[in-house]
């Protein structure tokens, strides 16, 4: 049978009270004292409920993630900064994948209410107004990592992305690139899609190249949606030189689809993509591509739950740089 917090203080000669105060770092007894009752703890054997303790302290130590897809290199480079940062700060992590429609996601939220989470990080995901009203019901804090949502004043962390893929299609013009298409993510994601549409359009523009509606097409930011895009915008405008995919995983789907077609990349077809994934480096030839500092996002997002949580203060969004990884899929054009 397992030993007790009752056994703990019947061995330590203290009151049950004493040894709940010693686990939960609570002031009231000496340092002989509490000796004392780490040294039962360890002869016994004992290891706290963290249920048990959050009785006491109001604190669970349980932080609950929300994200769409675990499978995606993107959600695993930020929750791999989430979770390292945890278990340095103490901290456990509850993971919910809510599945890319986010039809689990209210589901989940209930999960995390009954868990007594400490507070909660959604990544990547889509936020409606039916889960921002189940969150604030929780009153929890709430921290958004990569995502946002407008309609409220949650702090999020993520990159600019309309300055992002500015800066992706104006370093394609730079290497001498005019006509250049886009392959966007869903028409009426307005968090990644619409601001990455806008970054690429203001670039043409800025650089005196005119925008053409049929060198845009959409898809859905994954492999396969890239490999259809690539198809269908060479059919309709066979003259370009680049594309800007506006996911690495579109960007890989255009590698793919342009070797099946007989198209060599970057001799007759640059291409960049957007995010940096470990997916780019190993691609043939390596993908160039616009660098999002995901695992450090997963760092920033907990951070600033845990100072919410433990000093009540309201958190300010906070914008991470982004940078161009060069590889070799893009040429210049003298």
């Amino acid at each position: 049978m397992n030993p007790t917090i009752k056994d703990v203080a019947v061995t330590a000669n203290v009151s049950v009270a004493t040894v709940s105060r010693v686990l939960n770092d609570l002031p009231g007894y000496s340092e002989e004292t509490r000796q004392k009752v780490l040294q039962a703890i360890t002869k016994l054997g004992y290891e706290p409920n963290a249920l048990a303790r959050g009785l006491v302290s109001k604190r669970s130590h349980t932080i609950g993630i929300l994200m769409p897809s675990l499978s995606s290199m993107v959600a695993s480079e930020i929750l791999k900064g989430i979770e390292d940062t945890a278990h340095r700060s103490n901290q456990s992590v509850i993971v919910c994948n809510t599945d890319n429609d986010g039809k689990r996601t209210l589901e989940y939220l209930q999960v995390l209410q009954e868990k007594q989470v400490d507070g909660i990080i959604v990544v990547s995901a889509n936020i409606i107004p039916e889960y921002y009203q189940k969150m604030m019901a929780m009153r929890k804090p709430v921290i958004l990592v990569a995502t946002k949502y407008p309609q409220s004043n949650l702090p999020f962390i993520k990159v600019d992305d309309e300055k992002a893929a500015y800066d992706a299609t104006s370093y394609l013009i730079q290497k001498g690139h005019r006509i250049i298409g886009m392959l966007s993510g869903t028409r009426t994601d307005q968090i990644a899609s619409t601001p990455r549409v806008k970054g690429y359009e203001r670039a043409l523009s800025d650089h005196g190249i005119p925008i053409r509606e049929n060198y845009i097409t959409y898809g859905d930011f994954s492999f396969k949606s890239g490999m259809i895009c690539l198809e269908r915008l060479l059919e309709a405008t066979p003259e370009i030189t680049a594309i800007f995919a506006a996911s690495d995983e579109m960007a890989v789907g255009v590698l793919s689809q342009a070797f099946k077609m007989g198209i060599a990349v970057p001799r007759q077809l640059s291409v960049i993509g957007y995010d940096n994934t470990q997916i780019a480096e190993m691609t043939t030839p390596p993908l160039t591509a616009l660098s999002q500092p995901f695992y450090e996002m997963g760092q920033s997002g907990i951070a600033m739950l845990l100072e919410q949580i433990e000093q009540g203060k309201k958190m300010e969004s906070l914008i991470m740089p982004h940078r161009i990884a060069e590889r070799d899929t893009v040429r210049e054009i003298l």
